[in-house]
């Protein structure tokens, strides 16, 4: 992991550093896709602004409120999200600083370990039919639109970065299979009324 944020953050120094150019710039350098300079810029913020919150409390003490509950894939697959901590006034941000949410994980000490980001951007029309208004990030659309997970959550779209763990499907997969829920974290369903 450190091998790859360092190189991450050597790519963004010198896409930073690099002289300004007249005329057209190099695909390499402004191409759409997760591999641009442009998305290793963007990620190397993320890793940046994100490092700090390494440490549980200062996630917290950064406005990004606990969820008491880890999230499991909820089709049944495998994977979770492990514990959400969002901070809504991030809310329909593509700014790479400004994560909605940052997930931890267990990390076997009693402690809390971070994982991933995500990114939470509000549907326009609120049509889950409709997706003219798709943002993107790091040269990749957003998912959804998707229906609220919770009361008066709007329609919206959202975007996963595994920044601080692997995960085996891709980096902005929703779900990782490498992060886990411990046994009785996640949230009780409801009993089936008889």
């Amino acid at each position: 992991m450190a091998r790859t944020l360092a190189l991450v953050l050597a790519g963004a120094t010198a896409f930073a550093a690099a002289p300004a150019v007249a005329g057209p710039v190099p695909s390499l350098v402004s191409g759409p896709g997760p591999g641009s300079g442009r998305a290793v810029a963007e990620k190397a913020v993320t890793y940046r602004v994100t490092a700090p919150f390494q440490q549980h409390a200062q996630g917290v003490r950064a406005g990004y409120k606990p969820d008491r509950y880890c999230v499991l894939d909820r089709a049944g697959g495998t994977g979770a999200l492990g514990y959400p901590h969002f901070n809504h006034a991030y809310d329909n941000s593509t700014d790479p600083a400004k994560p909605t949410a940052l997930f931890y994980e267990d990390d076997g000490l009693g402690g809390k370990r971070l994982v991933g980001v995500q990114w939470t951007v509000h549907d326009r029309d609120q049509d889950l039919k409709t997706d003219d208004d798709r943002p993107r990030m790091f040269g990749v659309p957003f998912k959804g639109p998707h229906r609220g997970n919770f009361p008066g959550q709007p329609v919206h779209y959202t975007l996963h970065l595994w920044l601080w763990k692997k995960n085996p499907r891709g980096e902005f997969t929703t779900y990782n299979p490498a992060v886990t829920c411990l046994p009785g974290t996640t949230r009780p369903q409801p009993r089936p009324s008889t």
